[in-house]
């Protein structure tokens, strides 16, 4: 809508994760070559966790991207309130398991063979679950229980469960123990700090085809911050409506009262500081600890992104640029 009058290429605010518009803070950028890493190593179980709207969709969908489409093959729960036999039978369908099988012994083969096929054929299969907290305790138990699908060498199936904070919680249950034991990695998202907030604005504009920046005045960022508290999602939500309304005025510069009528209109009208967010939540390895060798393919992989642009580079194989 207001693309042409601010000469951008895109929307750069919209609330659907897009990874052409990541913004990378070391979190983010941890996280998703950690995530990279478990994947191509076989690591089996990942969790994933951080408050409503911190952008851990949009970390799973750059993984999902930055992963050779040709030999990844994925299962993507989005609701997870089914139950153990619901779910089973929604990842087999989902995975194309064919003829699929209605009783939960027949599901439970159908997968083994399903995965060791591939697996054979050199390929990997990955199952993502989003909105874990809301997992039943019987689900979570039918995932342990898959996470025993291995070779000598690694995991069949890779797991990523994707959850808020109330995730943790659910595992620290001790009914839980054996399943939180099997964590090979555990990466936590925060809310972006007072410095990063404006850095991502500035980011998602330029990603998104501004050449001029100054669109928002800096006095409009300290708002921007001060409404969202750092976390993503609000910050899209406040600077997109902001922008809808610097262009229904005809103004080229979103000020700090177009900040304060767009929050008055969302309700955010609570103005409270907060803590800087940071790296140090993050954790690597968890459940065991990783050999010189692999820290090193892991510390590669951080040390490949680009800073200047907060994107990410192509990171996987040279097999991938081939089959391209």
């Amino acid at each position: 809508m207001y693309n042409a009058f601010f000469q951008l290429a895109q929307r750069p605010f919209e609330i659907s994760p897009d990874p052409s518009l990541f913004y990378a803070t070391p979190q983010h950028q941890e996280a998703l070559a950690g995530l990279y890493y478990g994947i191509k190593a076989a690591k089996g179980f990942m969790v994933l966790t951080g408050e409503v709207g911190t952008g851990k969709t949009l970390v799973v969908r750059c993984l999902q991207e930055l992963l050779d489409k040709n030999r990844v093959t994925y299962a993507y729960v989005f609701n997870p309130r089914l139950s153990s036999q619901e779910f089973l039978s929604y990842v087999a369908e989902d995975l194309g398991l064919s003829p699929h099988p209605t009783t939960k012994s027949d599901l439970l083969i159908g997968l083994s063979r399903l995965l060791i096929e591939r697996h054979r054929r050199g390929g990997m299969t990955m199952l993502v679950v989003e909105e874990a907290q809301h997992l039943a305790p019987v689900v979570l138990e039918e995932i342990r229980l898959l996470t025993n699908l291995e070779t000598a060498r690694g995991k069949l199936l890779q797991i990523l469960l994707v959850g808020q904070a109330e995730l943790e919680a659910r595992l620290d249950s001790p009914t839980l123990r054996q399943l939180k034991q099997r964590v090979a990695l555990w990466f936590r998202l925060h809310v972006l700090s007072e410095n990063e907030t404006p850095d991502y604005v500035r980011c998602r504009l330029k990603l998104a085809g501004d050449k001029r920046g100054g669109i928002f005045t800096a006095a409009a960022l300290e708002r921007i911050y001060r409404y969202s508290q750092g976390t993503p999602r609000l910050i899209n939500t406040l600077c997109d409506n902001a922008m809808m309304s610097a262009f229904a005025l005809r103004n080229e510069r979103v000020t700090p009262e177009l900040i304060e009528e767009a929050a008055s209109d969302l309700g955010l009208n609570r103005v409270n500081g907060n803590g800087h967010s940071a790296a140090e939540g993050v954790r690597w390895p968890a459940g065991e600890e990783a050999d010189e060798e692999e820290a090193a393919s892991f510390a590669t992989v951080l040390e490949a992104r680009e800073p200047e642009t907060h994107g990410y580079p192509e990171l996987d194989s040279p097999e991938k640029k081939e089959s391209e």
